[in-house]
């Protein structure tokens, strides 16, 4: 079942702008030394520097161990069904402009069983910010190979080695039109803050790989860009032309010891700009019409 995340009460400050202590909600499950919790916490500032108000800021997630995120946010959310947080959020997005629209979830949510999804939303340039939290492993259901896993990882699923090829996440952004592609590293919170940042200023559809170990099933798996040990964080070069799609594409060949940052950002017409000039232009065309007599009715009645 789908839950609908309790909004926020008289006593949450609701109206008034968020602070760290009013946005937090439910105590965090994932495990001790999680990646997860940077992205938690790099969410709550965001909000709280940003001054927004708690009932404009909407969390949407489908299922696994990331996809617990708006239970850990006093605000609104929508905890929907395995792969489906992006057709949600879309919906949302599209009829509710007020609203800063976040999809967090992980890459079997978001790469496996809601991959087509990912990719519909992409072409059409949806309004919203998407958080693709990739561990490399369907941890929820205790170890099991998931998009991302690379050749050769043994799991319940693959017990003698995974045979099949990682999806490189960059190329399948940009591959399907999406307007604006980052990736980030759990163990680098400033970094994801900024990500976030400039995922959130962009007008479309805002897609942020972020790279996180699980500490349970696949620990040590991106310790080779972990500055903490010893790895290299390398930033994509000043001189890379976020508007370039074929420099995007060669930027991200290599998807593990790869580059961090924005690789693309372009503004074209969003989804929701589309539909809201049909809606206009139908309403210019029927003014007066039986049937804007009947919607003006019916909007009495709301």
């Amino acid at each position: 079942m789908s839950d609908f995340v309790k909004p926020p009460t008289d006593q949450d400050s609701h109206g008034e702008q968020v602070s760290l202590k009013n946005i937090r909600g439910g105590e965090p499950t994932w495990c001790a030394g999680c990646g997860f919790f940077s992205v938690l916490s790099s969410f709550y500032k965001l909000v709280r520097d940003r001054e927004f108000e708690q009932q404009n800021v909407i969390a949407i997630s489908g299922i696994g161990c990331s996809s617990r995120i708006p239970y850990f946010i006093n605000g609104y959310g929508f905890h929907g069904v395995h792969g489906r947080a992006l057709p949600i959020a879309s919906g949302i997005s599209l009829s509710r402009k007020d609203l800063k629209v976040f999809v967090f979830g992980g890459d079997g949510d978001l790469l496996s069983i809601g991959g087509n999804h990912l990719i519909h939303t992409a072409r059409r340039n949806v309004n919203l910010t998407c958080v693709i939290m990739d561990n490399s492993v369907y941890a929820l259901t205790k170890k099991q190979t998931s998009p991302t896993s690379p050749i050769g990882f043994k799991s319940k699923t693959d017990p003698f080695g995974s045979v099949d090829e990682p999806i490189n996440v960059e190329q399948l952004l940009l591959a399907s039109g999406a307007s604006f592609v980052a990736r980030t590293m759990f163990s680098e919170p400033k970094h994801i803050y900024e990500m976030l940042s400039l995922g959130l200023d962009h007008n479309g559809f805002s897609a942020i790989h972020l790279l996180s170990d699980c500490v349970e099933f696949y620990p040590g798996r991106y310790d080779a860009v972990n500055r903490k040990k010893g790895g290299n964080f390398n930033l994509i070069p000043e001189d890379h032309d976020v508007t370039d799609k074929s420099a995007a594409f060669k930027l991200a060949e290599n998807p593990f010891l790869g580059y961090f940052g924005l690789f693309y950002k372009v503004n074209k017409p969003t989804r929701n700009e589309i539909e809201e000039n049909l809606i206009n232009e139908s309403q210019e065309k029927h003014q007066g019409s039986d049937i804007t007599k009947f919607a003006a009715a019916m909007k009495r009645y709301q």
